[in-house]
C-alpha cells in the first residue's frame, strides 16, 4: 500500500480537509447527549417549556453544523479518492505499454485487466471510507468513553471492558480475512481469464460444438469463486453481530446499574439517558469501523496486487544496461565472459557462419546475428538455438519452417520484443541492445501475425505508422500494401468508420491494411510476420511485386509458410525445432537443404515428380 500513497501526494490538501470535518462532526455529535441529558434534567423536570425549545433550537444548530462538517468532508474524501485512482490507472496502463512481451507473458492479460479495474475500484473506495471514517469512529468511539467518565467514573468502567473486547473481534475477523481476500481477487481472475479467452474464441468453440464443455469449466472456476466468497463472507459477516451481542450486554448493564443509581440518588435520569446514548454511539461507529475494516482488508489485498503490477519489469536485464556499477562480482563476470566470447565470434572467419549468400562481412554488416540464441522465462528449452546469419541493406529475407519451429520468435528480437539470451545481434554496426527501444523501433515496420486495427477510422489507424503523414503518403502505402479496393469501397474511404478490432473488415482486409500501416514508416527494416496467409495468391503475388520497388530502401524480412511466397527472396533461413536447418537461395535449398525440400515438394508435389524424373 505504502508503494501507492505517492499517487496521493497531489491530493494533500484533501486528505487533511476530509479527516478535519469528520473530527469536527463527531465534536458536535458528542455533544447532543450532553444537551438530552440538560433537556430531561433541568427542562422537563422543572416543566421549563422556553428551557426545553432553546436546548432543541440547540440540538438543530448541531444538527446542521455537523450535516455541513459532514457533507464538506466526503467531498473532499471523494475528490481524493477518485483523483488518487485515475492517477492510479494512467500509471498503471503507462507502466503495462512499457512491459516487455517476456513480463506480458508472464503476468497475462485477465490479472493485469482485473488489477486495473476491480482492484483499483476497491483501492478508491479503500481510500475514500478511509479518509472519511478512519479517525472519526475511533475519536467518537474514545470520545464518548471519555464522556462517560465526566459523567460517572464507575459507570464508565464498563466502556472500558467492552471497548478492548470489540477490538479484539474487530482486529482478530481482520486478520482471518485478509489473506483471504486475496485468494478471492485471484479466484476473479481466474473467472476473468476463462470469460475472456471464451467471448475471443466464441467461433471456434460453436464450431466444435464445445459449448457444454466450456460452460462446465466456467461453472467449475464460478462456482469455486463463489464458495470462496461465501467463506470469506460468512467470517466477515460475524462481525456485527458479535459487537451487537457485546455492546447491548454493555448497555443492559448500564441500565441495570443506571437504575440503581438513580435509585440511590447519585445520577440523574438525564446523566443515565447520556451514558446510555454515549454507547449508542460506540454501537454505531463499531459498526461503522467494522466495515471500514472489511474494506480496508480487501483494498490493502488489491493495493498489494496494483503494486505488484508497478513492480513487474523493474529488473532490467543487465545487457541494456551498459554501467557495471553497483553489479555484484557474479553479474560482473559473467557479463566480461559473455562480451568476450561474443568478441571471439567477432574475431572469427566470418564466412563460416553468415551463409552463401553474403561473402564477405563489409557487404553484410546492415543486420547481423551471431551465434544467437532465445529461451523464454520459465521454458524448459530453449525456442531458438545458435542462429547466426548476415543481411545487407535492401534484402529480402525468407523464414520458412514447421508449427512451433521459431519463426516467429526469430523476427520478435529484431526490434527487441524479446532480448535474446545468448549470442550477439549487430545492427547498422552496433549491438542491437545498444540502441533505446523507441528509437530502434521507429525504424522498423512491423506487421504481426494476428491483423489488429483500432475503433477510428482507417486515416487514424495508418497514422499510427507515421502520425503526420500526407494523404499522399498514405494513399502511397495502401497502393503498395494492395489495399486500394479496400479503401475506395468504403464510405468515407480514409475517414471510413473501423469498429473496434477492425470486425468490419474482413481477415485479408486487415491484414491489407496494417501492412500498409506498416510502409507509411517508410521503414528501414519491414517484418512481415506470416501476414499474408489471409490473401489469395493473386494478391499475395501482387504484394510482393509491390515490395521489390522500395526494396532498395527497405530490408524486408517475410515469415510464411508459404514457400511460393519467399522463393524469390535473396536468402531464406529454414528452421527446424529452434536451429538453423539451411540458409541460402530457392535453388540452393533445393538442392542441399532436405527441410526446405520437404516443405516446398509438400506445397508442389507436381515438382517433386518432375525432379525425379529428370534424376
Amino acid at each position: 500500500m505504502k508503494r501507492l500513497l505517492v499517487y496521493l501526494k497531489a491530493y494533500r490538501k484533501e486528505c487533511v480537509i476530509a479527516p478535519l470535518f469528520k473530527l469536527l462532526e463527531a465534536a458536535f455529535e458528542l455533544l447532543v447527549p450532553m444537551v438530552v441529558a440538560k433537556i430531561i434534567d433541568v427542562g422537563i423536570v422543572n416543566s421549563d417549556g422556553p428551557y426545553v425549545l432553546k436546548m432543541g433550537f440547540c440540538m438543530i444548530a448541531l444538527a446542521i453544523v455537523g450535516l455541513s462538517c459532514s457533507v464538506t468532508a466526503q467531498f473532499f474524501a471523494a475528490k481524493a479518492a477518485v483523483g488518487f485512482s485515475s492517477k492510479l490507472r494512467e500509471v498503471l496502463f503507462s507502466h503495462v505499454e512499457d512491459l516487455s512481451f517476456t513480463n506480458m507473458d508472464l503476468a497475462g492479460t485477465s490479472t493485469m485487466i482485473t488489477r486495473m479495474t476491480s482492484d483499483v475500484n476497491q483501492v478508491q473506495s479503500g481510500v475514500n471510507m478511509t479518509l472519511r471514517l478512519f479517525l472519526r469512529s475511533p475519536i467518537i468511539v474514545f470520545g464518548a468513553m471519555i464522556m462517560a467518565f465526566i459523567i460517572d467514573v464507575k459507570m464508565a468502567l464498563i466502556f472500558v471492558v467492552a471497548i478492548p473486547i470489540l477490538a479484539i473481534v474487530v482486529f482478530g475477523i481482520m486478520l482471518i480475512t485478509m489473506p483471504l481476500y486475496k485468494k478471492v481477487q485471484s479466484g476473479l481472475d481466474k473467472v476473468l481469464g476463462i470469460t475472456r479467452e471464451n467471448l475471443t474464441g466464441v467461433r471456434v468453440i460453436r464450431a466444435f460444438h464445445q459449448e457444454e464443455t466450456e460452460n462446465a469449466r466456467f461453472q467449475e472456476s464460478n462456482q469455486a469463486l463463489t464458495a470462496m466468497q461465501k467463506f470469506v463472507g460468512k467470517i466477515s459477516a460475524c462481525m456485527n453481530p458479535v459487537t451487537y451481542v457485546i455492546v447491548n450486554a454493555a448497555i443492559m448493564l448500564l441500565i441495570y446499574k443506571g437504575g440503581l443509581k438513580v435509585q440511590a440518588g447519585e445520577l440523574s435520569q438525564g446523566q443515565v439517558i447520556a451514558i446510555l446514548e454515549y454507547m449508542s454511539q460506540i454501537l454505531v461507529e463499531l459498526v461503522k469501523l467494522a466495515n471500514l475494516i472489511i474494506l480496508m482488508t480487501k483494498a490493502m489485498a488489491c493495493a498489494d496486487r496494483v503494486a505488484g503490477v508497478l513492480e513487474i519489469g523493474k529488473q532490467e536485464d543487465v545487457r541494456t544496461k551498459p554501467e557495471t556499477e553497483g553489479q555484484s562480482e557474479n553479474q560482473q563476470a559473467t557479463r566480461n565472459a559473455r562480451d568476450g566470447k561474443a568478441e571471439a565470434r567477432e574475431e572469427a572467419n566470418f564466412e563460416t557462419y553468415v551463409g552463401a549468400s553474403a561473402k564477405t562481412r563489409q557487404d553484410a554488416d546492415y543486420l547481423v546475428f551471431d551465434h544467437v540464441s532465445l529461451k523464454y522465462s520459465g521454458a524448459g528449452e530453449e525456442t531458438l538455438d545458435d542462429i547466426s546469419f548476415a543481411v545487407r541493406k535492401g534484402d529480402t529475407i525468407g523464414v520458412i519452417g514447421g508449427t512451433g519451429s521459431g519463426k516467429s520468435s526469430l523476427v520478435n528480437l529484431i526490434p527487441r520484443f524479446y532480448d535474446y539470451t545468448d549470442g550477439t545481434i549487430l545492427f547498422d554496426g552496433r549491438k542491437l541492445e545498444e540502441y533505446d527501444e523507441a528509437q530502434l523501433r521507429r525504424r522498423m515496420g512491423v506487421v504481426p501475425q494476428k491483423a489488429v486495427l483500432f475503433k477510428g477510422t482507417i486515416r487514424s489507424n495508418l497514422l499510427w505508422g507515421k502520425p503526420d503523414a500526407t494523404d499522399e503518403e498514405l494513399w502511397r502505402a495502401i497502393d503498395l500494401a494492395q489495399a486500394r479496393e479496400v479503401v475506395e469501397g468504403k464510405d468515407g474511404k480514409l475517414d471510413a468508420k473501423v469498429t473496434q478490432n477492425g470486425q468490419n473488415f474482413s481477415g485479408g482486409q486487415k491484414q491489407r491494411l496494417t501492412i500498409a500501416r506498416a510502409l507509411v514508416r517508410k521503414p528501414e527494416i519491414l517484418i512481415l510476420d506470416d501476414s499474408a496467409s489471409a490473401l489469395d495468391y493473386a494478391t499475395d503475388a501482387r504484394l510482393r511485386e509491390s515490395l521489390k520497388t522500395i526494396q532498395k530502401e527497405t530490408t524486408t524480412f517475410i515469415v510464411s509458410q508459404r514457400a511460393s511466397s519467399i522463393r524469390h527472396a535473396d536468402q531464406i533461413i529454414v528452421l527446424d525445432d529452434g536451429r538453423m536447418a539451411g540458409i541460402g537461395t530457392h535453388d540452393e535449398l533445393l538442392e542441399n537443404c532436405e527441410v526446405y525440400q520437404e516443405i516446398y515438394y509438400s506445397q508442389y508435389p507436381e515438382e517433386r515428380k518432375g525432379a525425379v524424373s529428370v534424376g
